[in-house]
């Protein structure tokens, strides 16, 4: 299983290969905003997702969730390496819903290629809301 202490800065230039490409076919006719994101699963595949808008804004799916449906499609898995980046091939953040998304299909330490550097889930979402966070309550309520 690949972990994120394994990656080398070829696997960080792949994602981010990806990512451009996964951004390229974008849909965003309204914001003009194309955002393309990659991730390595923990059995060393790689998955890739863009945002498609909306003309109703609250359900615009943004990259981040493509991936994700795209990691489930593919076999599952956990995420060890993410990396997100705009129309201009640069780092992109995800938004607060997008960060929630992403760890509940991290890795333990997975790393996120972040506009000022890399940083962990944690970092990035510190205190989460998680499964555990149900199970306290509805394990007890039975």
């Amino acid at each position: 299983m690949r972990t994120a202490a394994d990656l080398t800065d070829t696997d960080w230039r792949a994602l981010h290969t990806l990512a451009v490409e996964a951004m390229t076919h974008a849909y965003a006719p309204y914001s003009r905003f194309k955002v393309g994101a990659a991730a390595l699963v923990d059995d060393g595949r790689l998955v890739s997702g863009c945002n498609v808008e909306n003309a109703g804004y609250g359900v615009t799916l943004c990259a981040e969730c493509g991936l994700v449906s795209e990691l489930i499609r593919t076999g599952g898995g956990r995420l060890v390496a993410f990396a997100c980046v705009d129309a201009d091939g640069r780092a992109c953040a995800p938004c607060g819903r997008c960060r929630q998304l992403l760890s509940e299909h991290a890795a333990d330490g997975m790393v996120l290629a972040m506009p000022s550097g890399m940083m962990t889930i944690d970092e990035a979402l510190p205190d989460r809301f998680s499964a555990a966070d149900v199970e306290r309550v509805v394990g007890r309520q039975g």
